[in-house]
């Protein structure tokens, strides 16, 4: 193994073969972290860009402190990491349906383990977000009646573009609604997407949600030398949060 490419790990899933890897460029001495599921390569830390703004757009939403806050997706961490760098937040629970995803950061494997897992206001929990949502036990079996200041999630492609096709139904107005449920009186939801803003969504968002609004988040691509684009999906709710 080369010092400029190291697999760190290698764990088969019920969803692929999962890679983590470290690599560097010819030209830069930065190590850069790359995760591979199956065919699909999921995340790289030279892109984290809208990772960081989808936590802080959800945030800027949110007044108030002691903020309780859910990131449905772990990752390279980047999200959750940005999310405790804001002083108001209480409590993050950071769910992620692959074990090794949190083996990872329980061993250091990645840069933005040692902040998360040295946090005691973050609780990493293995588990389906999706199900999760659905279940009446909620994110936390202790406290079923939980309601978040914020829910941000990274978990998919986009809403069109998802890893299982059991995903699928939670971009639709009924699930939706599940996750405004689980949201305070004007609670924010922040969606990642690696598309371009979709303008059927945003209408399924409008509709569940008060107000809904896609950002996109520009940022450089030196592999490809060009501009590349995110869309960040941010949706507000009203009035006293309820069951649907």
């Amino acid at each position: 193994m080369s010092a400029r490419f190291e697999e760190l790990d290698w764990q088969p899933t019920s969803m692929g073969e999962l890679v983590l890897r470290r690599r560097r460029t010819p030209s830069s001495d930065v190590d850069i972290y790359e995760v591979k599921l199956g065919d699909d390569f999921l995340m790289s830390s030279m892109f984290t860009v809208a990772e960081l703004e989808m936590a802080r757009l959800a945030l800027r939403e949110v007044s108030g402190s002691d903020l309780d806050v859910l990131v449905g997706g772990l990752g390279l961490g980047y999200t959750a990491r940005t999310v405790l760098e804001d002083a108001r937040v209480g409590r993050l629970v950071v769910v992620d349906a692959l074990a090794e995803v949190i083996g990872w950061h329980r061993r250091e494997l990645v840069p933005a383990s040692a902040s998360l897992i040295s946090d005691e206001r973050c609780a990493l929990v293995h588990g389906d977000f999706f199900g999760m949502l659905r279940s009446p036990s909620g994110f936390d079996g202790s406290e079923p009646d939980r309601l978040f200041h914020a829910i941000v999630v990274d978990i998919d492609h986009s809403p069109s573009h998802v890893l299982d096709p059991a995903h699928a139904g939670f971009y639709g107005r009924d699930g939706l609604a599940r996750v405004a449920a689980r949201l305070r009186p004007g609670g924010v939801f922040a969606l990642w997407s690696n598309d371009p803003p979709d303008d059927g969504f945003t209408a399924v968002l409008a509709a569940v949600f008060a107000t809904a609004e896609a950002h996109v988040v520009r940022f450089a691509n030196p592999l490809q030398d060009r501009e590349a684009t995110n869309t960040v999906y941010v949706a507000t709710s009203s009035g006293p949060a309820g069951r649907p």
